[in-house]
């Protein structure tokens, strides 16, 4: 089959910055998928997105679909024919619904009879019919949260749209694609070259647009190009680095076709102003990379990334420079202006602030996460008092200027701020570190103190939001529980914390007088349980070494952790898969004879054959080896060892009549059996594991 390249793009007003590398990648999929549904072959897919338009190229696009044989099945043969052998109703109707007569249908001979059939091939349609769907289809299923209309258009999309090409080799596809008709003229820079621009064939798209119209078709070209432009520019000029924040260098690339980095300067006296905010300042409002010398201090210097290649680079420098003067003047006097007042001076600022309306203010919840942290900071072993000061300080910067007008600062101008006052370092620090990890990733708490207002504050939202039955629901979670979950498991996990959540949620609730629903603790921990799912699926840990966990529900993260890492390790063995069979055929027959009711106490004088008496003595002899391996929760080591009964629970199964006639006899091996897998569900359910029988 013949094939040939095909470019479509379409050419709109500039696009949103944040989302036009999300846009790219769903129209891409979209055509993608609209081919492999048609059954059309094509070779390498690229995307290309700038500012003013959204492309896409396959190569080697077959010219057609690939033709389709298509049966269809009838009646049964018995009921097609007349005992004449003249057609029914039944077989006429069928061909009169598909077009043919009865002497074009065939029979089908099947195991459950003889079938009247149709047989056809279905001639695949030509690409250039089927492509200009395909794009509606596309572009009709982007991920636009608000579509606009301009002009006397009834299209909507995200932007005016104002060509489109859409070309198969040589030859322009002309059906109406967003009520435009399509060419093979696309359009150079805004500034540059402000004019239509021809694209022979889809091969010469981004040479044409690069050569001629001074744009950089090529997100990952353009990104990686202002990427080391602004890191040469930094240590060409200023001997520093350029501290190039991915999502920035993201939204930067999305505003440019032709980007040209800039190095401008600003007065030194704004170093006096924590990092930070003048970062903030700069990113955010003018979309600037900062730059530090060698030993990481910051430089007064930023780097901007035009849009045009200026004949006076100077003046546009200077222009920015002008812009971010007043930016950088608002954050110092932002800064010089808090730090007249106290943090402890605001707490009471926090009062008419909501924090959810049956749960109160942030003051309230500020107080509640005070005892709660003082519990837990004895609990590891901090310094309780440090944790209930730290706690009641912990929102007030939310109620300073800085933080107000810069919100992603909320927690480091509280640390800058609470060091200004002169409170302890702990404190100070544990400001910033209650907000950590802010996402998946991120750093946690240095400080035992951070440690304990992270764990309490999120708890108590934890239980305060279950306690008034809102929790999270499919994707909507509007306070973040899902992460503030994977928070409170990392910190204890990682920090090696020994803190049992049940006891932590049961201290949490306590604080609240509000909660309307039954049992608020035991359920906040059976969700925070949950999330240990995803937690070991990144780490490449299965789900059905997490369920064996789970199934005995151990409440205290650290201590799940081990268990974990230890099954995963078990499960490695070679006698693994023997051991969780043979678990799972001893809790059958346990569960059948009364589960629970079963004691473990082994009568040795009950014992005949000597597959049971080596059993016997093999549990013995692991019971006492395990035992205070369990207790100093050491899992992996008793796992190990517990391995060792592969062959001995063999060779019972083999030689062993569990249910023998005499009760005493049978009562006794079932004991026997209970032992040997209450050892294993010290740790874990392994039953539950794989190939368990």
């Amino acid at each position: 089959m013949a094939t040939q390249d095909f470019l479509v793009e379409l050419g709109t007003e500039e696009l949103p910055p944040k989302a036009l590398k999300t846009l790219s990648d769903a129209f891409t999929q979209g055509i993608v998928r609209g081919l492999e549904e048609a059954g059309i072959e094509f070779g390498k897919v690229e995307a290309f997105a700038a500012p003013r338009r959204l492309a896409v190229r396959l190569r080697n696009l077959s010219d057609a679909q690939p033709d389709k044989s298509v049966e269809k099945r009838g009646p049964a043969v018995k009921a097609a024919f007349d005992d004449a052998g003249n057609p029914t109703r039944a077989l006429t109707g069928f061909a009169t619904s598909l077009g043919v007569t009865p002497d074009q249908l065939d029979t089908l001979e099947t195991d459950k009879g003889a079938w009247v059939v149709y047989r056809t091939v279905e001639q695949g349609k030509p690409t250039v019919e089927l492509m200009p769907d395909l794009v509606e289809q596309s572009l009709a299923g982007l991920p636009i949260p608000k579509r606009m209309r301009w002009g006397a258009h009834r299209t909507e999309f995200v932007r005016p749209v104002h060509w489109v090409v859409m070309l198969f080799g040589n030859k322009v596809i002309d059906a109406p694609i967003m009520g435009l008709t399509p060419g093979n003229k696309t359009r150079g820079h805004r500034f540059h070259c402000p004019k239509s621009l021809i694209v022979p064939t889809p091969g010469d798209y981004e040479v044409v647009l690069k050569q001629e119209g001074y744009v950089i078709a090529d997100f990952a070209e353009r990104r990686e190009q202002i990427r080391t432009g602004v890191a040469e520019l930094a240590e060409k000029e200023a001997g520093g680095k350029a501290v190039i924040d991915e999502d920035l260098l993201d939204e930067v690339t999305a505003l440019n076709e032709w980007p040209v980095p800039l190095m401008g300067r600003f007065e030194e006296r704004f170093l006096e102003v924590p990092a930070e905010a003048l970062i903030s300042s700069m990113k955010e409002h003018q979309k600037y990379f900062h730059v530090v010398a060698a030993d990481g201090e910051m430089l007064p210097l930023f780097i901007t990334v035009a849009n045009i290649q200026s004949k006076d680079p100077a003046q546009v420098i200077s222009g920015n420079e002008k812009v971010i003067r007043p930016r950088l003047s608002d954050a110092a006097f932002f800064y010089e202006t808090d730090r007249k007042t106290k943090l402890e001076d605001r707490i009471d600022a926090l009062k008419p602030i909501v924090f959810q309306e049956k749960l109160g203010s942030i003051y309230d919840k500020s107080v509640r996460v005070a005892a709660l942290a003082r519990k837990i900071a004895d609990a590891i072993g901090s310094d309780p008092a440090l944790a209930e000061r730290a706690a009641m300080l912990a929102k007030t910067d939310l109620v300073t200027e800085m933080v107000l007008e810069f919100t992603d600062l909320q927690g480091i101008m509280g640390q800058y701020y609470a060091a200004n006052d002169g409170e302890p370092e702990d404190v100070a620090k544990a400001l910033n570190e209650q907000y950590m990890p802010r996402f998946a990733g991120d750093d946690l708490p240095t400080t035992l103190t951070g440690c304990a207002i992270a764990i309490a504050d999120r708890l108590d939202s934890l239980v305060g939001l279950f306690g008034i039955n809102q929790p999270p629901s499919g994707t909507r979670d509007p306070f973040a529980l899902r992460r503030a979950s994977l928070g409170v498991l990392r910190i204890i996990i990682e920090r090696q914390l020994p803190l049992d959540l049940q006891t932590c949620c049961e201290w949490a609730q306590e604080n609240f007088t509000v909660l309307t629903e039954q049992n608020t603790a035991t359920t906040v921990v059976d969700y925070m349980l949950e999330r240990f799912r995803a937690h070991y699926d990144e780490q490449g840990i299965g789900a059905e070494v997490y369920l064996a966990v789970h199934a005995r529900r151990p409440t205290r993260p650290l201590d799940f952790d081990r268990r974990v890492k230890a099954v995963e390790a078990f499960r490695q063995l070679p006698e693994a898969q023997a051991l969780a069979a043979a678990n799972k055929r001893v809790s059958n027959i346990l569960t059948k004879q009364g589960g629970d009711r079963i004691g473990e106490t082994v009568d040795a004088s009950l014992l005949q054959d000597s597959a049971e008496k080596a059993l016997a003595e093999q549990v013995d002899q692991q019971a006492a080896k395990v035992l205070p391996l369990f207790a100093s929760g050491d899992y992996a080591s008793a796992l190990s060892s517990l391995a060792s009964l592969r062959e001995p629970v063999d060779n019972f199964f083999d030689e062993v009549m569990v249910m023998a006639d005499d009760d005493a006899i049978r009562n006794n091996r079932l004991a026997l059996l209970n032992r040997l897998r209450n050892l294993f569900l010290r740790v874990a359910d392994i039953s539950l594991l794989p190939n368990a029988g």
